[in-house]
Protein backbone atom coordinates (compact mmCIF):
# COMPACT_ATOMS: atom_id res chain seq x y z
CA UNK A 1 0.00 0.00 0.00
CA UNK A 2 1.65 2.99 -1.19
CA UNK A 3 1.50 6.30 1.47
CA UNK A 4 1.09 10.22 -0.05
CA UNK A 5 2.62 12.56 1.99
CA UNK A 6 0.97 15.94 0.86
CA UNK A 7 2.01 19.78 2.59
CA UNK A 8 -0.33 21.12 5.35
CA UNK A 9 -2.66 23.32 4.90
CA UNK A 10 -0.67 27.06 5.19
CA UNK A 11 -3.21 29.43 7.25
CA UNK A 12 -1.68 31.92 9.06
CA UNK A 13 -4.08 33.17 10.88
CA UNK A 14 -4.37 30.10 13.13
CA UNK A 15 -0.41 30.25 14.44
CA UNK A 16 0.79 27.26 13.01
CA UNK A 17 4.31 27.12 13.02
CA UNK A 18 5.81 27.01 9.59
CA UNK A 19 7.86 23.41 8.70
CA UNK A 20 11.04 23.93 8.08
CA UNK A 21 11.06 22.45 4.45
CA UNK A 22 8.97 25.66 3.54
CA UNK A 23 11.90 28.28 4.77
CA UNK A 24 14.30 26.08 2.46
CA UNK A 25 11.85 26.33 -0.52
CA UNK A 26 11.79 30.00 0.36
CA UNK A 27 15.91 30.15 0.19
CA UNK A 28 15.86 28.64 -3.09
CA UNK A 29 12.88 30.63 -4.66
CA UNK A 30 14.61 33.75 -3.41
CA UNK A 31 18.45 32.81 -4.14
CA UNK A 32 17.14 31.78 -8.19
CA UNK A 33 15.07 34.88 -8.20
CA UNK A 34 18.38 37.27 -7.31
CA UNK A 35 20.13 35.28 -10.04
CA UNK A 36 17.31 36.39 -12.69
CA UNK A 37 17.56 39.87 -11.09
CA UNK A 38 21.04 40.02 -10.87
CA UNK A 39 21.32 39.17 -14.77
CA UNK A 40 19.16 41.52 -15.68
CA UNK A 41 20.42 44.24 -14.14
CA UNK A 42 24.22 43.67 -14.52
CA UNK A 43 23.07 43.27 -18.14
CA UNK A 44 21.40 46.67 -17.73
CA UNK A 45 23.68 48.70 -16.43
CA UNK A 46 27.28 46.66 -17.29
CA UNK A 47 28.31 46.67 -13.74
CA UNK A 48 31.69 44.68 -15.10
CA UNK A 49 30.28 41.51 -13.15
CA UNK A 50 29.45 39.19 -16.92
CA UNK A 51 28.89 42.73 -18.59
CA UNK A 52 31.56 45.20 -19.26
CA UNK A 53 30.21 49.06 -18.82
CA UNK A 54 30.66 49.46 -21.98
CA UNK A 55 28.20 46.54 -23.77
CA UNK A 56 25.04 47.67 -20.87
CA UNK A 57 22.23 47.71 -22.32
CA UNK A 58 21.29 51.44 -21.69
CA UNK A 59 24.70 52.09 -23.61
CA UNK A 60 23.23 50.42 -26.30
CA UNK A 61 24.53 46.88 -25.62
CA UNK A 62 22.49 43.95 -26.82
CA UNK A 63 22.27 41.84 -23.92
CA UNK A 64 21.80 38.27 -26.19
CA UNK A 65 24.83 39.35 -28.78
CA UNK A 66 27.35 37.65 -26.94
CA UNK A 67 25.48 34.37 -25.52
CA UNK A 68 23.56 33.79 -28.78
CA UNK A 69 26.82 34.39 -30.97
CA UNK A 70 28.48 31.75 -29.30
CA UNK A 71 26.28 29.04 -30.31
CA UNK A 72 26.97 29.45 -33.64
CA UNK A 73 28.85 25.97 -33.87
CA UNK A 74 26.49 24.12 -31.88
CA UNK A 75 23.63 21.77 -33.11
CA UNK A 76 20.89 24.05 -33.08
CA UNK A 77 23.60 27.61 -33.53
CA UNK A 78 22.15 28.75 -36.99
CA UNK A 79 18.90 29.35 -35.22
CA UNK A 80 20.11 30.35 -32.55
CA UNK A 81 23.11 32.52 -33.41
CA UNK A 82 20.30 33.83 -35.95
CA UNK A 83 18.70 35.96 -32.91
CA UNK A 84 21.47 37.20 -31.38
CA UNK A 85 21.33 41.33 -31.23
CA UNK A 86 17.71 41.28 -32.80
CA UNK A 87 15.62 44.14 -30.65
CA UNK A 88 12.75 42.00 -30.04
CA UNK A 89 14.53 39.04 -28.64
CA UNK A 90 16.85 41.51 -26.40
CA UNK A 91 13.35 43.40 -25.02
CA UNK A 92 11.40 39.49 -24.30
CA UNK A 93 15.03 38.25 -23.23
CA UNK A 94 15.39 41.51 -20.52
CA UNK A 95 11.15 41.23 -19.75
CA UNK A 96 11.25 37.85 -18.96
CA UNK A 97 14.90 38.49 -16.51
CA UNK A 98 13.23 40.85 -14.67
CA UNK A 99 9.48 39.39 -14.43
CA UNK A 100 10.75 36.21 -13.27
CA UNK A 101 13.10 37.41 -10.74
CA UNK A 102 10.74 39.71 -9.00
CA UNK A 103 8.02 37.18 -9.15
CA UNK A 104 10.30 34.80 -7.26
CA UNK A 105 12.22 37.16 -5.20
CA UNK A 106 8.39 38.28 -4.45
CA UNK A 107 7.19 34.77 -4.09
CA UNK A 108 4.13 36.33 -6.61
CA UNK A 109 3.39 34.85 -9.69
CA UNK A 110 4.99 31.60 -9.15
CA UNK A 111 3.16 29.54 -11.63
CA UNK A 112 3.82 32.19 -14.33
CA UNK A 113 7.45 32.02 -13.29
CA UNK A 114 8.01 28.45 -13.21
CA UNK A 115 6.23 27.98 -17.16
CA UNK A 116 8.45 31.60 -18.47
CA UNK A 117 11.44 30.05 -16.38
CA UNK A 118 11.41 26.60 -17.44
CA UNK A 119 10.96 27.77 -20.87
CA UNK A 120 13.79 30.27 -21.09
CA UNK A 121 16.09 28.08 -19.40
CA UNK A 122 15.04 25.26 -21.77
CA UNK A 123 15.96 27.31 -24.79
CA UNK A 124 19.39 28.29 -23.36
CA UNK A 125 20.14 25.10 -23.20
CA UNK A 126 19.22 24.01 -26.15
CA UNK A 127 21.43 26.63 -27.65
CA UNK A 128 24.52 25.35 -26.13
CA UNK A 129 24.01 21.93 -27.16
CA UNK A 130 26.00 19.39 -27.29
CA UNK A 131 27.00 20.39 -23.94
CA UNK A 132 30.56 21.06 -23.35
CA UNK A 133 30.61 19.18 -19.60
CA UNK A 134 27.87 16.83 -19.65
CA UNK A 135 25.82 14.53 -22.09
CA UNK A 136 22.84 16.03 -21.05
CA UNK A 137 22.10 17.72 -18.15
CA UNK A 138 23.31 21.01 -16.85
CA UNK A 139 22.54 23.94 -13.94
CA UNK A 140 19.77 24.73 -16.29
CA UNK A 141 17.53 21.86 -16.45
CA UNK A 142 18.33 21.32 -12.76
CA UNK A 143 16.69 25.27 -12.59
CA UNK A 144 14.00 24.46 -14.31
CA UNK A 145 13.41 21.34 -12.02
CA UNK A 146 13.49 23.66 -8.94
CA UNK A 147 11.63 26.72 -10.71
CA UNK A 148 8.33 23.77 -10.82
CA UNK A 149 9.26 22.59 -7.68
CA UNK A 150 8.61 26.30 -5.86
CA UNK A 151 5.42 26.19 -8.15
CA UNK A 152 4.21 23.09 -7.03
CA UNK A 153 5.20 23.69 -3.22
CA UNK A 154 3.91 26.65 -3.06
CA UNK A 155 6.62 28.60 -2.45
CA UNK A 156 5.69 32.16 -2.60
CA UNK A 157 3.54 32.12 1.39
CA UNK A 158 7.08 31.31 3.21
CA UNK A 159 9.09 35.12 3.81
CA UNK A 160 7.15 35.86 0.60
CA UNK A 161 3.93 37.51 -0.46
CA UNK A 162 2.41 34.87 -1.13
CA UNK A 163 -0.26 34.74 2.06
CA UNK A 164 -1.59 38.41 0.69
CA UNK A 165 -5.18 38.27 0.62
CA UNK A 166 -4.86 39.72 -2.82
CA UNK A 167 -2.85 36.34 -3.97
CA UNK A 168 -4.92 34.27 -2.64
CA UNK A 169 -8.05 35.07 -4.61
CA UNK A 170 -5.97 34.98 -7.61
CA UNK A 171 -5.30 31.88 -9.22
CA UNK A 172 -2.47 33.43 -11.80
CA UNK A 173 -0.31 34.89 -9.05
CA UNK A 174 -0.39 31.99 -7.03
Amino acid sequence: MATTISKPAMDPGVGKATPPVDYVWAAARIAIGWIFLWAFLDKTFGWGFATPANRAWIEGGSPTTGFLKGTGENALGGFFSGLAGQGWVDWLFMAGLLGIGLALVLGVGLRIAAVTGTLLLVLMWAAELPLANNPFLDDHLIYSIVLIGLALAGAGTTLGLGNLPIVQRTPWLK
